[in-house]
């Protein structure tokens, strides 16, 4: 009972000890926030990364792609057995993406991927990152009439009558100059006005043609008919920006409804060169991510359309070609061992595959977090080793000052493990009040980030995450339990091992030389 009561005692009247105290409970808060943080970030960029990839990617070389993929497919089905959940077909090609805008040319470097409507959503979470909440349900390339999202009012069928009835209005008043002559020509250029453009710049065609007897004649009514559907990355047809009053708006360049140029690389046969191939389709919806790799870059067509546009199809045999399988699996399958398998039996000397977790196709961007991660934990761990150091000063200023007492109590016969313990007891003390209270202030911290970043925004008038850049409201965290137990123990583990030196030293002192000098 003797040891505790000191301990107390020490603990209460040493105030040096609080600074010990708050160092371990800023180390203990920072790393508990860290690491939540970081978490948080963590799986949220697996989620997403993982949505739109399947669990296993099996893609060919060769730009031609891989034949007979529904032979593939069945061989797959032999090797996977009852761990396969879905399967399905994709192309995935390079190209440049162009259309209008304010009288110029915006164009768009593309990774072009041809899905399969009806089997395209087994293998991902791509369906639940459109913005229209029919596509959510059930993809489809077909343009809507409306209900995007709140930031495109005025998008699908509403938008493609809007556009086409103004330059169908635009092109008649041309004719009507025209009409006049050349000789009236001059004086009915200074009467004209166009109609007001709602859509910007120059009216004109968007695809070259300024007078409606130069397009395609009564064939294809754009105004109730679409061209093959393309679902584009968010950031593919919009701009982030800040406005004058501070809000964060998307500018959108293209929205459901418009039409835009597609140029890609056909497949070619055998010992010949592929050509550009270029096509008209029409946005009916988009695609936010929030992941800037992903909403920047991709656009999404259906599959038959792109095959048949790349001539991928055998007019032969009628057998149509992919470039990649994208294979879901079963929860909890061993995703390496899978692919192991399927290595094994298509190997690389007798087929061009290439065979990926994705996992092994994001390696380099999961191993940088993670270095990341273990950096930051390494750094900021050695503030509470910064605090051990100080709990060690403290502890030899206490032996020399508590230099009679400690003979006092071993003249009386106190043995050396006892006063030994004494000074564990107060480390361990020491180490248990500060990760105590670091975690509880760690822990509140996390729970009430975004409203302490929100105070932070308001003192500093800076944005802490710019929306402009980082895609997303709130600041995500995860706490791990077996963390932040880690966490408390090292810390607890720190201030121990930080008291046993001055312990041994107490241990060791003789009753006679400890009272000589007194």
């Amino acid at each position: 009972m003797f040891k505790l009561l000191l301990s107390w005692r020490y603990l209460r009247t040493r105030y040096i000890a609080l600074a010990s105290i708050i160092s371990v409970t800023l180390g203990v808060a920072t790393l508990i926030v860290v690491n939540s943080v970081m978490a948080g970030f963590s799986e949220e960029m697996h989620r997403r990364l993982h949505g739109i990839l399947s669990d296993i990617v099996f893609e060919s070389h060769s730009l031609g792609g891989l034949p007979d993929p529904d032979w593939h497919i069945a061989e797959i089905r032999k090797v996977v057995g009852e761990r396969l959940v879905g399967i399905t077909s994709t192309v995935q090609v390079p190209a440049m993406l162009s259309f209008p805008m304010r009288g110029q040319w915006i164009t768009r470097q593309v990774n072009l991927i041809g899905v399969d409507e009806e089997t395209y959503a087994d293998v991902g979470d791509f369906s639940q990152y459109l913005l229209h909440p029919e596509n959510r349900e059930r993809l489809t390339f077909d343009l809507h009439e409306g209900g995007y999202d709140e930031r495109l009012p005025e998008s699908g069928w509403v938008q493609r009558r809007r556009r086409i009835a103004y330059e169908r209005a635009y092109d008649e008043q041309l004719r009507q100059i025209e009409s006049l002559g050349r000789t009236e020509t001059a004086d009915a250029s200074a009467d004209f006005s166009p109609p007001a453009d709602p859509f910007g710049g120059v009216p004109r065609d968007p695809y070259g043609a300024t007078a409606s007897s130069e397009r395609p004649s009564q064939v294809f009514d754009e105004a109730k008919q679409q061209h093959t559907g393309v679902i584009l990355g968010m950031m593919v047809a919009s701009v982030r920006h800040r406005d004058q009053d501070g809000e964060v708006r998307d500018h959108f360049l293209c929205r459901p409804g418009d039409d835009v140029n597609l140029t890609f690389p056909t497949s070619p046969p055998p010992g010949q060169a592929p050509a550009a191939q270029s096509a008209r389709f029409t946005v009916v919806d988009l695609y936010e991510s929030k992941m800037s790799e992903y909403d920047s870059t991709f656009a999404f067509v259906p599959l038959k359309d792109l095959q048949r546009l790349r001539g991928m199809i055998d007019p032969a045999t009628g057998v149509r070609s992919v470039t990649a399988l994208q294979i879901r699996l079963a929860p909890g399958s061993n995703l390496n061992e899978v692919r192991d398998q399927l290595i094994a039996r298509f190997p690389p000397d007798q087929y061009h595959y290439r065979i990926q977790t994705w996992r092994d196709m994001q390696g380099p961007l999961l191993a940088a977090v993670q270095m990341e991660t273990t950096i930051l934990n390494i750094l900021l761990f050695l503030i509470i080793a910064v605090a051990g150091f100080g709990i060690l000063a403290t502890f030899f200023m206490i032996v020399v000052e508590k230099t009679r007492d400690i003979g006092v109590l071993k003249a009386l016969g106190a043995p050396s493990r006892g006063v030994m313990s004494i000074f564990l007891t107060y480390g361990c003390a020491l180490g248990t009040a500060g990760s105590g209270v670091g975690m509880v202030l760690g822990l509140l911290f996390v729970y009430y980030i975004n409203e302490i970043a929100t105070g932070l925004e308001w003192v500093t008038g800076q944005e802490v995450f710019d929306p402009t850049v980082y895609y997303f409201q709130e600041i995500p965290t995860i706490v791990e339990p077996f963390t932040v137990f880690l966490v408390v123990l090292g810390s607890v583990s720190i201030a121990v091992l930080a008291s046993v030196l001055p312990a041994l030293r107490a241990a060791r002192l003789h009753p006679v030389e400890a009272l000589r000098w007194e």
